[in-house]
């Protein structure tokens, strides 16, 4: 199964915004940005996916991950992330109507292709399915397989509210970089530790004394 990935991206001087205590406003859009590209770069290696779509109104943004073959859907509802990423689907589905499509964070700099895949095997066994982050209280990937909708409920306590909404919560076991999204400071110590992109390499070089 082929699978076409919905990837949402706040403006990036307003992202990050709970890194404050590492990284200084003028570092937080850099590194979110970095994020987001070793997220983008990684999806795309993923044999599993077809297609990636960035929901974003950021032109930095857009540019740059359009370079690394992204499709760039802009965020015209501006209603919030669920409203992106439902946004985002439909666009999808406007050109793969029987796409399954799965949403994925914008901040996973440690992904790896073979894990995501590993991922989305597991989600093709269900009509919609996520994985919780590394924190068990949120969500890093909703999917949603051919003809379903994709019902997005991010946000505080996503873990729950997508179990509740009646999806399939993934446990699988090495698949780390899928879960391990970048929120605070040893969110970023703890990506680094398992090995992060070269974007992120390079935004975070000498950002983080050692734990």
């Amino acid at each position: 199964m082929q699978w076409t990935l919905v990837i949402p991206l706040k403006p990036l001087a307003r992202a990050k915004s709970r890194l404050s205590d590492t990284a200084a406003d003028g570092v937080r859009p850099g590194l979110a940005l970095a994020f987001a590209q070793d997220t983008v770069a990684a999806a795309l290696a993923c044999a599993a996916v077809a297609s990636v779509a960035v929901v974003t109104d950021d032109e930095r943004a857009g540019r740059e991950l359009a370079a690394l073959g992204a499709r760039i859907v802009p965020d015209t509802p501006a209603d919030g992330l669920n409203a992106a990423l439902a946004h985002g689907a439909a666009a999808v589905r406007a050109y793969r109507p029987c796409a399954p499509v799965a949403a994925l964070n914008a901040d996973l700099p440690a992904l790896r292709p073979l894990e995501l895949a590993r991922v989305l095997a597991a989600a093709a066994e269900f009509p919609r399915a996520f994985l919780a982050d590394a924190a068990e209280i949120g969500t890093t990937l909703l999917a949603a397989g051919p003809e379903q909708e994709l019902h997005p409920a991010f946000g505080p306590d996503s873990r729950s509210r997508h179990r509740t909404s009646g999806a399939k919560e993934l446990t699988l076991a090495g698949v780390d970089s899928v879960r391990q999204d970048v929120d605070t400071g040893n969110d970023l110590r703890a990506a680094l530790a398992l090995g992060v992109g070269p974007y992120t390499t390079a935004a975070a070089a000498g950002l983080l004394s050692a734990p």
